[in-house]
């Protein structure tokens, strides 16, 4: 399949793609743990339950259990990550590794969500888990930094969407909004739990001018998107990607869009898409066949996200490589998918402006001339330099 624009350059490298500015805006805190972190925690903690003690055979493990197809299956192997993140020592650990382990894969903007509410069971309370976490996010981007990367995470504040403390986790995402925190989520199993459970979180947020995406459209359909917009006001859809469902494609390749998937394309509403993630749990069957393709061409604000970096052994750059394969996807494309990112976060404009400018537009710019000289040395051969 070929590339949905022009190309200006030729297939990245996985190399090249490494090294593009990428950013992230789906990415939990409790689904990136590195194998060896998790075992060491548990150890420290007294965490008996893991199924596996061997870092490799941990790693394999949680891959294989998200490989269900099932969102609720899926959401299972959260029991771990989320048992041995239960001290403040746990979480600043992690969250520094989540900022080392994404600066390390040129990710240089990131908003990573977890839930507090779920890490209350070793006696903190919740303004002690955002503060241990942001903790760890700082450290990280300094030790990025120290050895020449550059990072910055801002936290997302995640309500579970079958419990009832969204409120509480609102005003909390609200007090530490110049603390780290940029915005608010609520997350779990869609079905039985629509987002407008939530409305008084959701109203709260906006009489607060505050930033919040909601999970919507990845297990479930369009209901929970359309309620996720119009009911609630989502700023960004987490996932979002049975928006696919609305959109029909004729046989002769015309394409028509429903009054819903007009809406988000012509708000410009973003989609978090994650891919790998999406083939776990059985919103899509193939790289091919994800649906980020055909979003792609009818510019959409889709953007691309890992998820859970380790139920699906994934990176940002795993995430376009396979979008590379799959699509033909050039550099160009790659940026567009960056900056669509970018233009999206919860950070202020100037800052998001800033980041576009001076950091991600120049990155691809520096990997695309790579190939021009490339393309120009095996041009110009070694023919004789007086003819």
């Amino acid at each position: 399949m070929t590339s949905q624009t022009a190309p200006t350059g030729n297939t990245p490298t996985a190399d090249q793609i490494r090294r593009a500015p990428k950013v992230l805006l789906h990415d939990h805190l409790d689904g990136g743990l590195r194998p060896g972190t998790v075992v060491d925690l548990a150890r420290e903690t007294g965490y008996a339950e893991l199924p596996e003690a061997d870092p490799d055979k941990l790693g394999i493990w949680f891959q294989e259990a998200a490989d269900s197809g099932s969102l609720e299956r899926y959401l299972e192997t959260f029991r771990h990550t989320v048992g041995v993140l239960q001290t403040r020592r746990a979480l600043v650990r992690v969250a520094r590794e989540c900022a080392e382990d994404l600066a390390e894969d040129g990710v240089v903007y990131a908003e990573v969500r977890y839930a507090p509410e779920q890490h209350l069971d070793g006696g903190l309370t919740l303004e002690e888990v955002v503060e241990a976490v942001n903790e760890g996010f700082r450290q990280g981007e300094r030790l990025a930094r120290e050895n020449g990367r550059r990072i910055r995470v801002g936290a997302l504040l995640t309500a579970m969407r079958h419990a009832a403390r969204s409120l509480e986790i609102a005003e909390l995402a609200n007090r530490y909004r110049d603390a780290g925190v940029v915005g608010f989520d609520i997350a779990g199993a869609e079905a039985g739990y629509p987002p407008t459970r939530h409305l008084d979180a959701f109203e709260y947020l906006k009489r607060e001018n505050n930033h919040f995406t909601i999970h919507a459209g990845e297990a479930f359909g369009l209901p929970s998107i359309w309620q996720a917009l119009q009911w609630c006001g989502a700023d960004r859809l987490g996932h979002g990607v049975r928006i696919i469902d609305d959109i029909e494609v004729r046989e002769d390749g015309s394409v028509a869009l429903g009054r819903l998937a007009s809406y988000v394309r012509d708000k410009r509403i973003p989609l978090e898409l994650c891919p790998s993630s999406n083939l776990q749990t059985g919103a899509a069957s193939s790289y091919a066949e994800h649906p980020i393709g055909l979003l792609r061409r009818l510019h959409f604000r889709a953007t691309v996200n890992t998820d859970n970096r380790l139920m699906s052994h994934t990176t940002m750059s795993r995430e376009f490589e396979h979008l590379v394969e799959a699509f033909g996807y050039t550099l160009d494309d790659l940026q567009w998918f960056s900056v669509n990112a970018m233009k999206s976060a919860f950070i202020p404009f100037d800052e998001r402006l800033a980041m576009i400018n001076d950091v991600i537009k120049p990155g691809y710019a520096e990997l695309k001339s790579e190939w021009l000289f490339r393309q120009t040395a095996s041009t110009s051969g070694s023919g004789d330099p007086e003819a």
